[in-house]
């Protein structure tokens, strides 16, 4: 037998013990207990809430995005707006990705028909009198653009892979802390049971009780 052989078999066996392990909180067998079940219980609701939950979850929170940004398409328009002033005369962007920008002042008409004003960004070479596209919302007062479909698709996305890893660790962290509960329960009936049935193994084995 060569040395692949070998390392297959061992590799198999080890799998095998590791099953056999695993399933026999499910048999009976007389060194099983009632905290053993409830243990084996426990995982498997653990994993079937981490799983499903986990889904639930995360397609909760994506639909929660999408809807805001559904909502933030739908309550905002481009309006069509007039600089009042020298867009290099304004005060220059310091943060996020329209650094190279200025802010001036810009005026617009409303849908009511009245005359409007707020600040907007801008290119630094343009002029006072010059038009530039910016976004109102329903009450027509300036607001950022929404993210396109592309980049709303991507952090709806995200949000629910988010979504699904919290919940899959909240779950999984409740679980750890009620098998380490149970754990200690065992072990607190072990002690009993040896301290009932130790002194008899003692007699059995020659010893003084």
């Amino acid at each position: 037998m060569n040395r692949d052989s070998s390392r297959k078999q061992a590799g198999a066996g080890s799998r095998r013990r590791r099953g056999r392990s695993w399933w026999w909180r499910w048999r009976r067998n007389p060194l099983r207990r009632h905290s053993d079940v409830v243990e084996a219980w426990i995982v498997l609701a653990i994993w079937a809430v981490a799983l499903l939950g986990g889904v639930l979850a995360g397609w909760a929170v994506a639909q929660t995005v999408d809807h805001t940004f559904a909502e933030r398409r739908a309550d905002t328009r481009s309006v069509s707006a007039v600089l009042t002033e020298d867009a290099a005369e304004g005060t220059p962007v310091t943060a996020g990705y329209d650094i190279g920008r200025t802010w001036v002042t810009v005026r617009w008409t409303a849908a009511d028909g009245t005359v409007r004003t707020g600040r907007a960004k801008a290119v630094p070479t343009a002029a006072a009198g010059s038009h530039v596209q910016v976004r109102v919302n329903g009450r027509e007062q300036l607001v950022s653009a929404p993210p396109s479909k592309a980049a709303a698709t991507f952090e709806t996305v995200a949000a629910g892979v988010l979504g699904w890893q919290l919940t899959v660790t909240a779950v999984y962290g409740g679980g750890r802390l009620v098998r380490r509960r149970l754990l200690g329960r065992r072990l607190a009936e072990w002690d009993d049971e040896w301290r009932r049935v130790g002194p008899q193994w003692r007699n059995f084995s020659g010893g003084k009780g």
